[in-house]
């Protein structure tokens, strides 16, 4: 049985991997290469800014997490394939080699590393979860949930954040308004301090041309649509001690 795990676990692994390190790798080169990627991912592997150390580092954190929700839930959470696996290709690559453009901006290279490192990921959080007995299981979810939860919820946005102030005044401005909407909105600040630094980089990089202000009004939106369908609008109309109009309830309750 565990060798049959093992064995499914390096096949689902090595093309999980694959497409994953392929994928992000070629987000560097959009929009003259269709990327595959994951926006968000495109910017952690930006704020480690090429450093070896920092993306080993930045995907053990969420490790963790993962190795706790496999061995508790026997499910992987969607860190493995956003910020595990291509942060620790990139990471073996760029041990040997610190030029970005060879390493993580190489598709062939990271489809390579990425999917050798998902064979070693996917292959230990599948044999590890069949193996542990069901009071270790108990200690997974109570002490290592917990600190994973700690670390992405406190730890990530502050780094964030100080990696949006230090890109510039544009970025740091950008990051900690959009930062703080998303706190408020989505309940973690990450997301909206990433779209921060690529407007205020964009804007310090060409200006307020169409490009920026395509991007500006997508993030505008993003944000109201995402306050409008998790019911944050009611929440701050209610927050004043204010009646909410009949006729905005029956929007939501129609749209939704």
């Amino acid at each position: 049985m565990l060798l049959m795990i093992l064995m499914k676990s390096l096949v689902i692994g090595g093309l999980v991997g694959f497409a994953v390190g392929a994928g992000a790798a070629r987000m560097f080169h959009a929009p003259t290469t269709q990327g595959m990627g994951a926006f968000r991912t495109l910017g952690e592997l930006n704020s480690c800014e090429g450093d070896a150390a920092s993306h080993f580092s930045f995907g053990l954190g969420f490790f963790f997490n993962a190795w706790a929700s496999s061995v508790a839930a026997g499910a992987f959470t969607q860190d493995i394939d956003h910020r595990i696996i291509p942060h620790w290709g990139a990471a073996a690559l760029m041990s040997r080699n610190k030029n970005i453009a060879e390493t993580m901006h190489n598709p062939k290279k990271m489809a390579i590393a990425c999917g050798l490192i998902g064979m070693v990921v996917v292959a230990f959080l599948n044999s590890t979860a069949s193996a542990v007995p069901p009071s270790l299981q108990i200690t997974a979810v109570k002490v290592l949930v917990p600190a994973a939860n700690l670390l992405v919820n406190i730890i990530m946005p502050v780094i964030f954040w100080l990696a949006a102030i230090e890109a510039g005044k544009r970025s740091g401005f950008w990051g900690t308004i959009f930062g703080g909407l998303a706190q408020l909105i989505m309940g973690n600040a990450v997301p909206g301090l990433v779209l921060g630094i690529l407007i205020g980089k964009g804007v310090d990089d060409g200006g307020w041309n169409k490009i920026t202000k395509t991007m500006m009004s997508a993030v505008v939106l993003l944000f109201v649509l995402s306050a409008f369908f998790r019911g944050f609008d009611l929440e701050m109309i209610q927050s004043f001690n204010l009646a909410i109009p009949a006729w905005y309830e029956l929007i939501h309750s129609t749209l939704k």
